[in-house]
């Protein structure tokens, strides 16, 4: 298993802390206009339509599928600390960039050669946290090829403005952001998915924010009998291209460490990129030496068992 110890990257060599007075100048633009998003390369926002619905695993799965094919990829946690999934995603904490105000910020860290950007809230705070806009999540010391965003799984906070808060990370602009909406797949899960959609509809109308167009389940390889029935307007025209997670008991019990993702985890993610030609799509040949690998080890095991 590749760990981070075993790709050692100094994280203030990539963190440019002289940019902070620039990007405190930069102010936060009306939600009506278009973001640059060029600096983060393509940004995909992972949403979840409930808690504990899976978007944290999903999200490091496919920071770690980018990371490991060779992508300079941006983790950003924009969730509350207090119930973020990734606070042992990276072995050490990193250097920390005050936001907009001192009572929250951003702390960057290195998770294998994917940086990591988590939201960091001071405990002893006075004043009202300000989010910090996404200037501030950028590193600025290196390029990003892609940037993943765990936004979380508050979907009130998230849709009551995209000027201010996570929603910040769905606002249209070029390139367009890729979001995508992480549910249980259960009846309860589809239904808490078109209610993030519905509350989102009027910010989408607006040409405000760039809506959900991609359904990933997680702990389960197809819908369950009955759950795709209930789906209401607006999550069932995404069933059909719905990708699906496996549950991994050990991201259950252990939630995300500094290891990287296993291979079952990654899969799906991989092939998510690559219907979003974000990688790009598996070569015929790379294709057929896999399946001659798998038909090795097939043979070896029926050697041994014969034997």
């Amino acid at each position: 298993m590749v760990t981070s110890e075993e790709l050692p990257v100094d994280v203030r060599s990539c963190v440019d802390t002289s940019s902070i007075v620039r990007q405190r100048s930069t102010p936060a633009k009306p939600a009506v206009e278009l973001v640059d998003w060029s600096a983060f390369g393509r940004v995909l926002p992972i949403l979840a339509a409930s808690p504990g619905a899976g978007a944290t695993s999903v999200a490091v799965a496919i920071a770690d599928a980018l990371q490991l094919a060779g992508r300079s990829v941006l983790l950003v946690d924009a969730g509350d600390p207090v119930r973020s999934g990734l606070g042992r995603a990276a072995r050490a904490d990193g250097p920390r960039r005050d936001g907009p105000g001192p009572a929250a910020g951003v702390r960057f860290s290195r998770r294998a050669r994917a940086l990591l950007a988590r939201l960091d809230v001071s405990e002893t705070a006075a004043e009202p946290v300000m989010f910090p806009p996404p200037p501030y999540w950028h590193p600025g010391g290196c390029s990003v090829d892609v940037t993943v965003v765990d936004i979380g799984h508050d979907p009130w906070r998230l849709t009551t403005d995209p000027a201010v808060g996570p929603g910040q990370w769905l606002r249209a602009g070029s390139p367009s952001p890729i979001p995508a909406l992480v549910v249980r797949p259960t009846v309860p899960g589809l239904a808490h998915a078109e209610q993030v959609l519905a509350r989102l509809a009027p910010w989408v109308q607006s040409g405000a924010v760039t809506p959900p167009t991609q359904l990933l389940a997680v702990g389960a390889r197809r819908w369950p009998k009955g759950v795709a029935g209930t789906a209401g307007r607006r999550t069932s025209v995404l069933l059909a291209d719905t990708v699906f997670f496996p549950h991994v008991r050990g991201v259950a019990v252990r939630g995300v460490t500094a290891d990287v993702t296993s291979p079952s985890l990654r899969s799906p993610a991989e092939h998510l990129l690559r219907s979003w030609h974000v990688l790009p799509p598996r070569t015929r040949l790379l294709s057929l030496r896999r399946q001659r690998i798998a038909r090795g080890r097939d043979r070896s095991v029926s050697n041994r068992d014969t034997g």
